[in-house]
């Protein structure tokens, strides 16, 4: 039976020229980049020559500039906390956000109004994206932040990220954006986008798990995150994970100098099974067609329930996902997917399905082939289909 690993939103396999990169690391230079002594110092030149590799990646103007993380949850809650804690003593007490944002920003929002921040949760409406004019709109004097994330987790459509960018520094806010999904898949530059932080992880982009990193640009006040020693200027405590630092700089330096070839070949294989799936009856494809990550697809299937999908899916060999990672032992429909006005009975009907360059058109027509007869199987079996097709005849 052939194995198709559709679910690289959530993970990824690390890359063999990663690896090799990292396991000096583990057995050979392997000292505290604090340390004074030669093995020590040799780590530490790793460490940095990973920073500026990062930096210059995404358009950084200094190296200092990227602080090493666990990844894209422990980014996200920094910014957001860091900052807002920081300018809480100005007055500046209010965030924007929008409605379909990971749990890593949502949740960090929810936790920080418990404490009297106010947080305005934009919509995003029918293709999944925020509009720039709502952000302006939400802004207000006492707005400490702006966290917009550059692509989303579960639908996979592109924010106008220089845009909200330039508005943001129109009216002197911060912006953050969460762009663990869309680094190495889209190209960015924090200066010419205006973004003042930004959230990445490895594990997306073929590199390690439990290493990432949060630009913040110089000049932005944000609180320590760790106390303890002077690492990472003194603002995130601990022995920095070194390998995982040059994995992923490695991991995102092999998708910057990959990136155009491999999403030319993605986007045209994702736009080959969006058109065949689109043809199984009351199917629909969720977020915009055009402004999306090239290996992103994301549909629902009237009358059946996702987790059943997902569950003959692997016994044909095909591992996908409902949606986020982190929420995949809910039984609660995506917040993306009711974000965009889908009633909960069409949300639960959900597919997502995000590729690696390693997806081939032999691939794609398997996926085609095998969907439409589960969805059918499903369907047969569904009680809610059967109110539907009934509901039809009447229309009829």
């Amino acid at each position: 039976m052939r194995k198709i690993y559709a679910d690289n939103a959530a993970t990824t396999a690390i890359s063999k020229t990663v690896l090799e990169k990292m396991l000096p690391y583990f057995t050979e230079v392997y000292g505290n980049p604090s340390s004074l002594y030669q093995v020590g110092g040799e780590a530490k030149k790793a460490l940095e020559n990973a920073r500026e590799s990062i930096a210059k990646n995404l358009g950084a103007a200094h190296a200092n500039e990227i602080y090493f993380t666990s990844g894209g949850s422990e980014s996200d809650n920094w910014a957001i906390k860091g900052v807002c804690y920081a300018l809480k003593a100005k007055g500046k007490k209010h965030i924007i956000t929008s409605k379909i944002e990971h749990h890593a920003v949502l949740h960090t929002c929810a936790a920080l109004e418990k404490e009297g921040f106010e947080v305005t949760y934009l919509d995003v409406y029918e293709n999944g994206i925020v509009k720039p004019e709502d952000v302006e709109n939400a802004i207000r004097e006492d707005t400490a932040l702006v966290t917009i994330m550059y692509a989303n987790n579960e639908i996979g459509t592109i924010q106008p990220v220089a845009e909200i960018g330039a508005i943001c520094k129109k009216h002197n806010v911060l912006f953050h954006t969460d762009a663990v999904q869309a680094a190495g898949y889209v190209k960015i530059n924090v200066a010419d986008e205006n973004i003042d932080l930004l959230s990445m992880t490895a594990h997306k982009i073929h590199g390690p798990k439990g290493c990432g990193c949060l630009y913040i640009r110089r000049g932005v006040r944000i609180n320590i995150l760790i106390e303890g020693g002077a690492q990472e200027r003194g603002k995130r405590a601990g022995t920095e994970n070194v390998a995982g630092a040059v994995g992923l700089a490695a991991a995102l330096q092999e998708a910057v100098d990959t990136m155009d070839e491999r999403n030319k070949k993605l986007t045209q294989l994702r736009n080959k099974l969006i058109d065949s799936l689109l043809k199984i009856e009351r199917s629909r494809l969720n977020g915009d067609k055009e402004k999306r990550l090239p290996n992103n697809i994301n549909m629902c299937f009237e009358g059946i329930e996702g987790e059943s999908l997902l569950l003959k899916l692997d016994l044909n060999g095909i591992s996908a996902s409902s949606g986020s990672a982190c929420t995949s032992g809910s039984l609660d429909p995506s917040h993306v997917l009711l974000a965009l006005g889908l009633p909960h009975e069409i949300a639960h009907g959900s597919m997502r399905l995000s590729f690696s360059e390693d997806i081939t058109e032999e691939d794609i027509d398997y996926i085609a082939e095998t969907v439409p007869g589960i969805v059918d199987y499903l369907r047969n079996m569904s009680p809610l289909w059967e109110k539907i097709k009934a509901e039809e005849k009447k229309e009829a």
